[in-house]
């Protein structure tokens, strides 16, 4: 029994992806299983994904967010549209300086929180309040479409079947099944690494669960995406991105300085690390990030909008809460997200699904926040008595 709840209590967000997943597939009658909205799953919601993975950062540092990143997706996506559609420039170097005004934003962001000491929320709500007046001025509140076929497809195409089928995108599940395995391989190796360091491990058993409705996960998305359009690249964005900052939090002496920070930021300044140097890290990295949410919105949409961003800064925070990272810092991990995200996507989709009006979801998506903290603060308690 004890092992049960230790199991339970170390996947709970998992469990409750499968449950949701399985309640949603009942009550749809199948429907919300079919190819086309997993597909949409991922072309819909890899911008949360995205900012999310920013948003990680900047919460390790103790709890931190950034309330802008929705305005910044507005604001770079009338830039980019301005260049790309208006004045006609090439794809290549318009994604070039998109890119470098959203370090330029996060460069100032990142001195006024980091340097100025000015207080997070309030330097990132004046960005939310400029950029999206801002944004909306150079579009004169209209429009600006299409975006050029070569932007569409390098972040809202799919990959071509190289094994040539017609029915099923065999590619797709053979990227499926090596994902599988590098996942277990993964699983295995940090396993022994931990128990050569004597650090804490999973049961085997949870390690089994965890590994097994993971891998499961995964098959299942890749079925349904071969019998669809294949891998979308918006997918592999998200991957890449994702697989990169797993590997900086979790291998880099400075992704260890934003759970240290987290944890205790007057005694990290004391042992000799430079915290000023990482909270401007984490808003710079969460500006860049923002351009590329951007840019996956504009090929989604094939389109820059003035409402483009909207909501973004809290479907970003959601995923990084329902996916266990700690609203006061210094807990939290990439795969968490992810199963936040997820969570958060497969709610959304659910509902539409369903036709449950919207604002009936935002009411759900609450709840599910709040449960969320409720659920870390009593764990937080339980570990300490």
């Amino acid at each position: 029994m004890k092992k049960a709840v230790d199991i339970i209590r170390k996947n709970t967000m998992l469990i409750v992806l499968v449950l949701v997943v399985l309640f949603f597939a009942a009550m749809t009658k199948g429907q919300m299983l079919t190819a086309a909205n997993f597909t949409s799953l991922i072309s819909q919601n890899a911008y949360v994904y995205v900012l999310a993975t920013g948003m990680l950062m900047c919460m390790l540092t103790g709890g931190n967010i950034d309330l802008s990143v929705g305005s910044v997706v507005c604001f770079i996506g009338a830039v980019g549209g301005t260049m790309m559609v208006t004045k006609g420039w090439p794809v290549g170097l318009s994604i070039l300086l998109m890119i470098v005004i959203g370090l330029v934003y996060g460069i100032l962001l990142g001195y006024l929180i980091a340097y100025l000491n000015i207080p997070p929320w309030i330097a990132t709500l004046a960005g939310m309040l400029a950029l999206r007046g801002w944004g909306v001025a150079i579009m004169k509140g209209l429009t600006i479409s299409p975006m050029p076929e070569s932007f569409v497809k390098m972040f809202n195409g799919s990959v071509p079947d190289i094994f040539g089928y017609s029915s099923l995108n065999l590619t797709c599940v053979v990227v499926g099944i090596i994902v599988c395995i590098v996942f277990i391989l993964l699983q295995l190796k940090t396993r022994k690494d931990r128990t050569k360091k004597g650090y804490e491990i999973d049961s085997k058993v949870s390690m089994i669960a965890k590994t097994v409705i993971t891998c499961a996960v995964i098959m299942l998305f890749a079925v349904k995406m071969a019998q669809k359009n294949g891998i979308p690249f918006a997918l592999i964005w998200v991957a890449v991105i994702c697989m990169v900052y797993s590997f900086i939090t979790s291998k880099t002496t400075i992704g260890r300085y934003f759970y240290t920070i987290g944890g205790n930021e007057a005694a990290t300044r004391l042992s000799g690390i430079d915290t000023k140097k990482i909270y401007f890290i984490a808003y710079v990295n969460m500006a860049f990030l923002s351009t590329i949410a951007a840019m996956m919105t504009m090929a989604r949409n094939t389109s820059a909008t003035p409402t483009a961003g909207t909501n973004f800064e809290m479907d970003a925070i959601s995923a990084c809460v329902v996916g266990g990272v700690s609203a006061y810092g210094g807990a939290g991990t990439v795969f968490g997200m992810i199963i936040g995200a997820t969570l958060i996507g497969v709610i959304n989709l659910g509902m539409s699904v369903m036709g449950i009006d919207a604002n009936y979801q935002k009411v759900v998506k609450g709840l599910v926040l709040l449960f969320a903290v409720v659920f870390d603060l009593l764990n937080k308690k339980e570990k300490r008595s």
